[in-house]
Formats: C-alpha cells, structure tokens, sequence
C-alpha cells in the first residue's frame, strides 16, 4: 500500500473530525472574556473548581483502569492534576476552599458522563481523556500565560499549577507519543467512530460549563460582555 492510499491516522481522524465542536469551546464568551481580561479573578477560580471536577471523575478510575488493554496505556501518572488544582485552590481560595463547593449543573453533568464511561467504556473514556489532556498540554499553556500576566501568578507558580507539567520535558515528543497510541488503540471501526462522537461529546459538555459560567459572570445573555 502506497503512502496516497493508507489510512489516514485515527489521532488525525479524530482532531478532524471533532475540530467544529473545538472551536466552539474555544471561542465561547467566556472563555473570550476571560482571556480579553475582561473579567476579574474570581471568574478564574470558578472555572478552576469546575475543573476541579472534571478531573476528580478522570483521576479516580485511573488506578483501576490502568491495566484495562484499551485504556490502561493512556494512565500516565505524569499527567495528573487533581494534586495541581488542589494546590491552585488553596492560593485561590484559601484552606477552606472546599466549603460550600458546587458544581454548576453542566459541570455536574460532566462530571457524571466522565464517570459513566469509565466505569462501563473505555473507549469512551479515553475520548474524554484524549479532550483534556492534551488540550492541557496545548491551548492550557495560553492559558497559563494570560493568568500570569493578568492577575500576577508567579511563572509556573501557585494559581497556574494545574497548567505545569513537571513530570514532562518535551511536551511536542510527549503528544506525538499519545497520539502514536490513539493511531494504535485496539478497537474496530464502529467503536472508532463511537469514540470520535463521544470526542464531540466532550468538547459539547466543556462548552455547557462554558456557558453557564458566562451566564453566572454575565458574559452570556442579556446585557453581556463584548468578547
């Protein structure tokens, strides 16, 4: 088989494919808003904690997921950040950070899909572990950069730990050795497409908390911000 007739990767098929749904998580009004400096850093630390979350649903099944054939080769304790975002809160919000922490609705929800996959599909899990990870080791450094310099973060310090990745010396070698295991992931084809939609899932429930984040800092609905 010549090069102009082999497949084309699954790690390329699956940016393609849920490229759309990224954008749009990308470019919501808050996260606009937020990046434009527009908003203040209370609207950071509450995006944080819905992170917060997020991860606490991917972190928890990691143990018992690590030997599973399909998902197990993605556990890397190299990129943990549950540990990070605690440390983040703390600075943000002070020891008592936990009290009275809730999630928002769409937070809540994808908290529970995170979790549901994990305990019933792998696949599945992997294409929520594929959205986040490396969107971490990608756009989270922009991230990472527009809080430092708006709300004055010690470089890689305390309030953008969760966007550090110590365990990792070459990000660019790190992705291109993920997604050499997206290009190899041991499913067929009908589950291949089942994971890109759950892909496009992913970003369609990072988007809800997008917005309800935009509705709770008025950067969504009537009267809102300009992004």
């Amino acid at each position: 088989m010549d090069a102009a007739s082999a497949p084309e990767p699954f790690s390329t098929v699956i940016r393609t494919a849920s490229h759309a749904q990224h954008t749009e998580a990308e470019g919501s009004t808050f996260m606009s808003a937020l990046l434009g400096g527009e908003l203040g850093v209370a609207a950071y630390r509450r995006d944080t904690e819905q992170l917060w979350f997020v991860y606490r649903a991917l972190e928890e099944a990691a143990a018992r997921l690590a030997g599973d054939p399909v998902a197990g080769p993605f556990i890397r304790p190299e990129l943990a950040r549950t540990a990070p975002l605690e440390r983040d809160l703390a600075f943000l919000g002070g020891p008592d950070w936990r009290t009275d922490l809730q999630p928002l609705p769409a937070t809540a929800a994808y908290a529970a899909r995170v979790a549901e996959c994990a305990r019933q599909w792998p696949a599945g899990y992997v294409a929520h572990h594929y959205t986040r990870y490396l969107g971490d080791l990608a756009g989270g450094q922009i991230i990472r950069g527009t809080a430092e310099k708006t709300w004055g973060f010690a470089r890689k310090g305390d309030g953008v730990r969760f966007y550090v990745f110590d365990g990792i010396d070459n990000p660019a070698a790190f992705k291109r050795e993920y997604r050499a295991l997206l290009d190899a992931l041991p499913v067929d084809d009908l589950e291949k497409q089942r994971v890109i939609d759950e892909c496009k899932q992913a970003f369609a429930l990072n988007t809800a908390v997008f917005r309800e984040l935009g509705e709770v800092f008025g950067t969504d609905g009537p009267g809102r911000l300009s992004a």
